[in-house]
C-alpha cells in the first residue's frame, strides 16, 4: 500500500509531512523505555511483512499488519511505522522519501484509531475478544485503503478509478488480516498476555480479579 514518488502534488505532500510528524511526535512522547523492544521488533514485522507485495498502479498490494501495530503499541505505531517505512524506501525503493509523511499517515492513523475502538475488547473471553481482533484487522486495512484513495483523489480526480480499485483490491487482504490478528493476540494471551494493550478498564478488573484471589487465600 506504499504510494510511489511522482503521483502526488505537493499540497498533499506537505499535508502528510506535517501530520505524520504530528503523530510521530505525541508517540515518542508515549513511547516509555521498557517498550523499546517491543515497539522495536513489532517495527521490524512491519517491515519484513511489506516486503512480499504486487505493484498496482501507484500502489502495491501486500500484508501490512498495522491493525496489530495499533492494538500492541498505540501512538507508538507512529514512530514505529515510519522508521520501518523509511527503511524500506531507503534499501528496497519501496515507496520514497517524499511520500514518506503521507504514506505514514496512511497507514499508523488507521493503526492508532483501531487502539481506541478494539483494544478494550481485547482482554475479554471467547468470541467477544476473536471478534474485537479480526475487526482491528480488517478495518486497519480497510482505513488504509481508504486514505490512499483520498491522497489520490486531493491530488487529482482522475485518480478516482485508481482508487476504488486500490480498497478492491485490498479486500482479500482486509479478511487475511483479520485472521492473522486472532492467531496473534489469542497466542500472546496464552504465552505472554502482559504484552497485550493496556487499557484502563482491563487493568481495573485485573486489580480487582488479584484482589479476591488475595482475599480467597485469606479466608
Amino acid at each position: 500500500m506504499h504510494i510511489s514518488e511522482g503521483f502526488l502534488s505537493a499540497p498533499v505532500l506537505g499535508v502528510g509531512i506535517v501530520l505524520a510528524a504530528a503523530g510521530t511526535s505525541v508517540g515518542l512522547k508515549k513511547l516509555k523505555e521498557d517498550k523499546i523492544p517491543q515497539a522495536a521488533i513489532l517495527s521490524a514485522s512491519f517491515f519484513v511483512a511489506s516486503l512480499i507485495h504486487v505493484p498496482m498502479g501507484p500502489s502495491s498490494v501486500h500484508l501490512i499488519l498495522n491493525g496489530i501495530l495499533g492494538l500492541m503499541l498505540g501512538w507508538v505505531a507512529f514512530p514505529a511505522i515510519l522508521i520501518a517505512l523509511l527503511l524500506q524506501g531507503v534499501l528496497f525503493q519501496f515507496g520514497g522519501i517524499t511520500t514518506l509523511g503521507v504514506n505514514t499517515i496512511i497507514m499508523a492513523t488507521p493503526a492508532v484509531l483501531c487502539y481506541y475502538l478494539f483494544a478494550g475488547f481485547v482482554h475479554k473471553p471467547g468470541v467477544l475478544s476473536h471478534a474485537a481482533c479480526f475487526a482491528c484487522g480488517f478495518l486497519s486495512v480497510f482505513f488504509s485503503s481508504l486514505l490512499v484513495g483520498t491522497a489520490l483523489m486531493f491530488t487529482q480526480e482522475s485518480f478516482l478509478e485508481v482508487a476504488w480499485a486500490v480498497v478492491i483490491a485490498h479486500v482479500p487482504v482486509m479478511f487475511i488480516e483479520g485472521l492473522v490478528a486472532i492467531f496473534c493476540m489469542g497466542f500472546l494471551k496464552k504465552v505472554q498476555p502482559e504484552l497485550l494493550p493496556k487499557w484502563p478498564a482491563a487493568q481495573q478488573q485485573a486489580a480487582l480479579d488479584n484482589r479476591a484471589k488475595m482475599v480467597e487465600k485469606q479466608v
